[in-house]
């Protein structure tokens, strides 16, 4: 069995997904797939097929370079006791960016609720 075959459903998903410049090889016992995602999301929805078919990803016969677009966005989900510029610490990028990714939410950068669902810029 190929590792082409073994991952057949990982390299669907990269195609279902539109991976970008999505290039799948096999080179002395390992598949490398290469591309660009439109979103973390869609990145880690590879992980996570790859997760499932490699449960303890110990097979070590899969190469994954996902980059993200530029000026994709992650979505965060605000719990209690953060403020944008913690959120924006943890996530490489400033309050004020945050901020202006989400003026359709946040009214007051000051007063951020639980629960609000952020879209944070990449770098």
């Amino acid at each position: 069995m190929s590792l082409q075959d073994k991952y057949a459903e990982l390299i669907a998903t990269g195609n279902t997904l539109g991976i970008a410049n999505w290039q799948v090889r096999e080179q002395d016992q390992v598949l490398y797939l290469d591309g660009t995602a439109k979103s973390t999301a869609d990145k880690d929805k590879l992980w996570e097929v790859y997760g499932k078919l490699d449960p303890d990803f110990r097979s070590a016969d899969v190469v994954m370079n996902i980059a993200i677009a530029e000026g994709a966005v992650r979505e965060y989900t605000v719990v209690s006791g953060d403020s944008l510029s913690k959120i924006g610490k943890a996530h490489g990028v400033s309050w004020q960016k945050i901020y202006e990714a989400n003026t359709d939410i946040i009214k007051n950068p000051d007063i951020i609720q639980p629960g609000w669902k952020l879209k944070i810029p990449t770098a």
